[in-house]
């Protein structure tokens, strides 16, 4: 009975939709259906030539994250695309080709859909002798069902493409390799009691990290269909892989299940997510046992979170934090400090930190639902953000080098709960730009998780980070075990100025990087101007000090306020030993073309992970001389400033920010490399790739194809 509801359920639903687009479509009806909610564009791969295959993209792009699309086959419910075309005579438009579906569950019924951007192509075959001098432009209908968790709206698109003023597209290269390949070798199918069995041609050594089969056919015969929602199993025998599908034997009268079975089954089989081939299946033998396959499903929350919390941990040793940890700690420590002030201290300091953390989590959401193109750090993209940062790591500074005492940031008094959550929200602000190798994973699922489950990981981690002290504050053998306070402590208290004063020359540097000279040489203007009064304010106390610290506060907004005008719109490129191609879809594109392996890199001056990277296993002559020797062509990607095409791409790969490394070894897909990259992992992705004479390579470089150089 299971199967018949889904089935009912399905069928409800399906002419529900149909219902609604043939009513907003009839003779006496004013147009009613739009494409409002998820918007449809129709683009052109250059112009048409004759004789050969036009290929036509319709991208979609739905107005928020709750909106998604479906596949031609949309599962337990919805309904596929429908194309009406009005093409030239003797033209005619091939079938769709999708990009993986993804799954979606809802109330037991499994949809196959698509969540955020997709593309979908059109091959369009133009006949021979075709007349390409006078074309009018050809239209498109396309009706397609938009839906979320709750509601399905009917959508319609008319769209137009003049094929005379069509040109190449680099985008095309990017749609292209997110439509699941054809698999070339063909599959055999049997159908045995209530599954459906598939042996598919594929290398023993493929991995697979989540395997699912999308099946294009809803009816199998005799009253037979997939259960979608149902768990399908996978075994291994040689290079062959064998799926197995559940079926649902619907209840119906037997004059409606004598239907055959196909002789022809096609489908997607995804590999991951993202990531799968076509395959067509005849009737034939199928191997029944075999090695089974585990399937590695994206991480739970639980490990999420944990991930989480210990990326938290590890930014307390960043040398904008540690001074302020320590010296909190320190704090708590000194004679007569009570249990109950330590916990409030404690409990004051976490909730700062709690604040900070889930308010940036919450505000990057919010940013990226209303469609802006941020990923995370995206705040240290902002001159006025960084100028911010850069005069509070200077008045950090001069407070534990004892010339100015901060009134709402006690770095060394404890007993007040004000100043221990004020020194939270500090602490987490300068810490989570940073990037480890415990929060990668945590932060880009965070961009992709329900908003609630989002807000978690980040409030995992603001606790990860507030962890040290709130165990110091909660646990009094902790603060026995730290040193008792003394007259070494006005010596500890200015050696930590070092590491925070360091934090404010690398906040001054990227403002020259993010600006240039004039922004750079204004912040350091700034800086100069706040420190002389910090000096000045330092020989005098009471009303006089006060007034220091409001022209301090007035000299910083100003300066906040005016600098970021003076940035420019070209900032110079760091140089490297690589002689990287500046990254575009285009120069990707032709460099993948050469024939020759392709190193692609993310990075952003603000990115200590990157730059720690860098030293370590990029910008090293190691590196440089086996990429030489195995012809690589690198390209960088600086996400220093605001990229939008960066952070498309970046979201494309399901990166959360950088650093994003990738690998594209000669005819083959690119390969994503960890975060952290050990000091010989490039060298030896440049050692294995097959060593192949200069001159069966197709070097576009030679060609006087800008982007990639000759070695």
């Amino acid at each position: 009975m299971g199967g018949a509801r889904t089935w009912l359920a399905s069928i409800a639903l399906a002419l529900l939709a149909a219902f609604a687009l043939l009513a907003s479509s009839g003779a006496d009806a004013q147009p009613q259906v739009t494409d409002d909610n998820i918007a449809a564009e129709i683009f052109a791969d250059g112009p048409p030539e004759a004789g050969g295959e036009w290929l036509v993209a319709l991208r979609f792009t739905p107005r928020s994250d709750e909106w998604h699309g479906y596949w031609s086959n949309p599962g337990d419910a919805g309904l596929g695309m429908e194309l009406a075309w009005e093409l030239p005579r003797g033209w005619s438009a091939g079938e769709p080709l999708y990009p993986v579906p993804h799954r979606l569950v809802l109330g037991g019924l499994m949809n196959h859909v698509y969540e955020g951007r997709y593309t979908v192509l059109v091959p369009i075959r133009v006949p021979r002798g075709a007349n390409l001098e006078d074309l009018e432009p050809i239209s498109l209908t396309a009706d397609y069902l938009a839906c979320t968790d709750k509601i399905c709206v009917p959508q319609r698109a008319v769209l137009e493409l003049d094929p005379a003023a069509a040109e190449e597209d680099p985008r095309f290269v990017r749609w292209r390799a997110q439509i699941a390949p054809m698999l070339d070798s063909r599959a055999n199918f049997a159908v045995e009691d209530e599954r459906l069995r598939i042996g598919i041609p594929l290398p023993a050594d493929m991995e697979l990290s989540d395997p699912h089969l999308f099946l294009e056919e809803r009816e199998l015969g005799k009253g037979r269909r997939p259960a979608y929602a149902d768990e399908q199993t996978f075994f291994r025998d040689g290079d062959l892989l064998v799926a197995e599908v559940p079926l649902d034997q619907l209840n119906l009268p037997s004059e409606i299940v004598r239907e055959p079975t196909p002789q022809r089954i096609e489908g997607i089989l995804a590999f991951s997510r993202d990531v799968g081939v076509r395959f067509t299946a005849v009737p034939g033998a199928v191997p029944s046992a075999g090695k089974p396959v585990a399937a590695a499903d994206t991480p739970a929350l639980w490990l999420l979170v944990l991930g989480a919390l210990a990326g938290g941990l590890f930014l307390n040793v960043m040398p904008c934090v540690f001074p302020i940890l320590s010296l909190k700690a320190l704090s708590l420590a000194r004679a007569g400090e009570s249990q109950a002030d330590a916990r409030r201290e404690g409990f004051a300091y976490t909730a700062g930190v709690l604040v900070a953390c889930i308010g940036l989590g919450a505000l990057l959401l919010a940013l990226r639902s209303a469609g802006e193109a941020v990923g995370w750090a995206f705040q240290l993209q902002e001159p006025a953000v960084v100028i911010g940062l850069l005069v509070l790591a200077t008045a950090i500074t001069a407070n534990l080098a004892g010339l100015f005492e901060l009134p709402s940031i006690a770095l060394t008094r404890g007993g007040e709960p004000a100043g221990a959550f004020a020194t939270g929200l500090l602490a987490a602000f300068v810490a989570t730009p940073c990037t480890g190798p415990f929060m990668a994973a945590a932060l880009g699922a965070a961009l992709i998780l329900p908003p609630l489950e989002a807000l978690l990981l980040f409030a995992a981690l603001g606790l990860g980070l507030a962890l040290p002290f709130l165990a110091i504050g909660l646990i009094p053998a902790l603060r026995r075990m730290l040193p008792r306070p003394g007259a070494w402590m006005a010596t500890f208290r200015k050696v930590m100025a070092v590491p925070m004063a360091l934090t404010a020359l690398a906040l001054l540097w990227l403002c020259f990087r993010l600006g240039g000279d004039e922004l750079g040489w204004g912040a350091a203007g700034l800086v100069a101007i706040i420190l002389c009064i910090l000096l000045v304010a330092g020989r005098w106390t009471g009303a006089i000090r006060q007034a220091a610290f409001v022209a301090v506060l007035f000299v910083a907004t100003l300066g906040i306020g005016f600098l970021p005008n003076l940035a420019s719109e070209e900032v110079e490129v760091a140089e490297s030993l690589l002689d990287p191609v500046e990254f575009s879809e285009g120069a990707l594109a032709e460099a993948r073309a050469s024939g020759r392996p392709v190193f692609v890199w993310f990075t952003a001056d603000w990115c200590v992970s990157c730059k720690v990277n860098e030293s370590v296993a990029i910008e090293r002559e190691a590196t440089r001389e086996a990429f030489a020797k195995a012809r690589v062509v690198t390209l960088r990607g600086d996400w220093t400033r605001r990229d939008p095409a960066i952070t498309e791409f970046l979201a494309d790969h399901g990166a959360a920010g950088v650093p994003l490394y990738l690998w594209y070894a000669p005819g083959e897909d690119g390969r994503q490399l960890p975060q952290v990259l050990g000091p010989d992992a490039l060298v030896t992705l440049a050692q294995a790739v097959p060593v192949r004479p200069a001159n069966v390579l197709h070097d576009t470089s030679q060609s006087g194809a800008a982007g990639v150089r000759s070695d």
